[in-house]
């Protein structure tokens, strides 16, 4: 058996040149799939941040919310006067209604205020 000597012969580059392809398409696939994981856990980062955010805002509004109904219920009067309860009442009904399209209130926040507000 004469074994050759020197540089491969066709076949021996072609083979050589496959797994150089190979694992360069290999390592760039790896590389992409990494990339799209850090992407996604980016993105899911962000959204649970947002979410977070919106949870302290909401928490924020009812807490102001629950600071102006006591403010309310101490700014009312014990006993209101006949002459100017339909003055008064409509006065009251339209902040309620500002407040709710404002979305300072849920419509059953609403419901409640305007029937306490209306006896």
């Amino acid at each position: 058996m004469v074994r050759r000597v020197g540089r491969p012969g066709l076949i021996g580059t072609m083979a050589r040149t496959a797994v150089i392809a190979g694992t360069a398409n290999a390592v760039s696939r790896g590389m992409n799939n990494r990339a799209d994981a850090r992407a996604t856990q980016q993105a899911s980062a962000e959204a649970y941040n947002a979410q977070q955010a919106q949870l302290a805002q909401q928490q924020q509004m009812q807490q102001l919310l629950a600071q102006q109904a006591q403010q309310m219920q101490q700014a009312q009067p014990a006993a209101p006067s006949p002459s100017g309860t339909g003055s008064d009442t409509m006065s009251q009904l339209q902040q309620l209604g500002d407040m709710r399209s404002a979305g300072l209130l849920t419509d059953a926040e609403f419901a409640a205020a305007k029937a306490k507000i209306l006896g």
